[in-house]
C-alpha cells in the first residue's frame, strides 16, 4: 500500500542520512566543477499512490467513485529492460539535463508510471446512470458498488506519463581516488504536465483509447549519486508529489470525460552519463 511503502522509503532515507552524517559535516568544496557539462540517464521506477475520488460525466451517466484504490502494473523481469525495442514497456524514467553550476542542474524528464484501478473492490457511488439499459441504470446515493469487470476497468497504463522540468542541487558527500568515485545528495522540485493514455470500459459505453493532454502534476525528490571516473553514475531517488487530472478521455462519445487527482511516490532507480561540451 500507499502507506507502507511510505513508511519504509522515510527509513531508508533516515538509516542513510544517519550513516552519511560525519561525512556530511565534513564534505569539502568540489574539486572538478560540473558547469558546462549536460547529463542524460534511464531508468525504473516502482510507484505508489493514494486513494481517489473519480468523478465520470457523460451524456447517460453523471457519478462518482469515493477513495478508489489502485496500484502500478511493474513488468516482470526480464530482456524487456536491456531490449531497446522493448524498453518502453516497463514503467521507466527518462532525463536529459544541464549543470547550470556546480551545485543546481536543470533538467527535462519523462516519467512513466502506470495505474491500475484494484478491481472487485467495492466503493461508494454518488450519482445517476441511464441508457445503459444493464442493471447499473439508476440513481445513486451514497451506495455500495463493486468494482466488476462489467462494471469498470480504469488504467493509465500506457501509460501514466508525466512530462516535467526539474531545478535540482548536487553536494557531493564523499570522494575517493582524485574524485573518480563521488557519492554525492541530490534534491529537487518539479513541474510539468499529464500526458496519459487511458484505457476505459465503462459498462457497455465504447471506450476511448488515446493519449490525451489530462492535467499537471508537481513533484520534490531527493536521491543518493554514486558517480565513477567522472562520468558515469547510478543514482537511487525517492519522488513523491501531486497529480490533478480533470480532462481524461473514457468513451467514444465526445464530451465524456473523467477527473481525478492524488499523491503518488516513486522510487527510482537510474543510470546515467555526464558529457562535458
Amino acid at each position: 500500500t500507499f502507506s507502507t511503502c511510505f513508511m519504509r522509503s522515510t527509513q531508508y532515507i533516515f538509516l542513510v542520512l544517519l550513516f552519511l552524517l560525519p561525512a556530511i559535516a565534513q564534505a569539502q568544496e568540489y574539486g572538478t566543477t560540473r558547469q558546462n557539462r549536460f547529463f542524460i540517464s534511464w531508468g525504473w521506477n516502482g510507484a505508489a499512490y493514494t486513494k481517489s475520488d473519480i468523478h465520470f460525466k457523460g451524456a447517460d451517466y453523471d457519478f462518482t467513485l469515493s477513495d478508489v484504490k489502485s496500484h502500478d502494473r511493474q513488468t516482470q523481469l526480464g530482456w524487456k529492460y536491456v531490449d531497446p525495442t522493448e524498453a518502453t514497456k516497463p514503467q521507466y524514467n527518462f532525463r536529459v539535463g544541464i549543470f547550470l553550476n556546480p551545485k543546481y542542474s536543470i533538467s527535462f524528464g519523462f516519467d512513466h508510471m502506470k495505474y491500475v484501478v484494484l478491481n472487485n473492490q467495492t466503493v461508494d457511488i454518488d450519482g445517476f446512470i441511464t441508457s445503459s439499459e444493464t442493471e447499473f441504470d439508476g440513481v445513486y446515493e451514497h451506495q455500495p458498488i463493486k468494482l466488476t469487470e462489467n462494471f469498470l476497468l480504469f488504467e493509465h497504463t500506457n501509460g501514466l506519463n508525466y512530462l516535467n522540468m526539474e531545478l535540482r542541487r548536487h553536494d557531493r558527500l564523499l570522494s575517493y581516488y582524485d574524485n573518480h568515485l563521488e557519492i554525492n545528495s541530490v534534491a529537487g522540485v518539479g513541474g510539468g504536465i499529464l500526458y496519459p493514455k487511458t484505457d476505459v470500459t465503462l459498462i457497455n459505453f465504447d471506450r476511448n483509447d488515446q493519449w490525451h493532454l489530462a492535467g499537471y502534476g508537481t513533484a520534490v525528490l531527493f536521491g543518493l549519486n554514486v558517480t565513477f571516473l567522472k562520468c558515469i553514475f547510478i543514482q537511487g531517488e525517492l519522488k513523491g508529489g501531486f497529480i490533478n487530472m480533470p480532462d481524461i478521455l473514457t468513451t467514444a462519445s465526445d464530451g465524456d470525460r473523467a477527473k481525478q487527482h492524488f499523491f503518488f511516490l516513486q522510487r527510482n532507480i537510474n543510470i546515467g552519463y555526464n558529457i562535458r561540451f
